[in-house]
């Protein structure tokens, strides 16, 4: 006579059908390591752009990322290397959402530079604030990363002055032989859109679509206008 088979405890099916449930979610957070590293930053950027670089916990994104705060640490030796791959992220995002389009006639190449550069800083916007701002002092290589950033895009005004400006006469212009005058403008000039751009965005936080629109294109004269006031008034050579 076969022996019937014991009953088994509710507690124990609970166990068993929550570790079946939790079984495919530990499936799916199995990454390589690239893939994990990428979610790190992902997740540290949304972290960093919605909190003070003090505010953000570790074991928080740890746990977002569904592993322990030790592997967090392999990827990431120190809060403030997380911080830096999170900003070199948005850095490299700014820079490729802002490529030349070459194809595009004089000036207008500039303008549609320049709406792109906007359009990013809309998106993303506390986390261009948060690039722009720095977030932990003059920690070197935070400031690396900002420094970067602007070269790329003080090589960018450089190449296009010719063509973007061909009323001034100017010709090609390399950017090592630029005048200290105008390499001086230039920066500053990248410094003045950094910090029109920051305050737009967080001056239209509440604003409509429509109006923001406006001041966008309204922005982008402007900061057009200001750059060929330094092309024109500083030598190029």
């Amino acid at each position: 006579m076969p022996r019937p088979s014991p009953k088994r405890s509710k507690k124990t099916t609970a166990s068993r059908k929550a570790t079946s449930a939790a079984a495919p979610a530990s499936v799916r957070t199995r990454l390589d390591v690239d893939e994990r590293r990428a979610q790190l930053v992902v997740l540290a950027v949304q972290a960093f752009s919605d909190r003070a670089y003090d505010e953000v916990s570790i074991d928080a994104l740890s746990e977002a990322a569904h592993i322990s705060k030790g592997l967090l640490y392999h990827y990431f030796p120190s809060k403030r290397d997380l911080y830096a791959a999170a900003l070199k992220h948005t850095a490299e995002e700014l820079l490729q959402a802002t490529a030349l389009v070459e194809a595009l006639p004089p000036i207008e190449r500039l303008h549609r530079g320049l709406e792109t550069y906007l359009d990013f800083v809309a998106r993303r916007g506390p986390a261009y604030v948060a690039l722009m701002r720095g977030g932990i002092g003059s920690d070197p290589s935070i400031a690396s990363i900002l420094e970067a950033t602007r070269r790329a895009f003080l090589s960018r005004v450089v190449a296009g002055i010719e063509e973007d400006f061909p009323d001034l006469g100017i010709g090609p212009v390399e950017e090592a032989k630029l005048a200290p005058v105008l390499h001086a403008g230039l920066r500053g000039w990248i410094g003045f859109v950094e910090a029109g751009s920051v305050d737009w965005v967080e001056s239209h936080a509440s604003s409509s679509a429509s109006e923001r629109a406006a001041s966008r294109q309204a922005l982008v004269m402007l900061f057009s206008t200001v750059l060929g006031e330094v092309l024109r008034l500083a030598p190029p050579r």
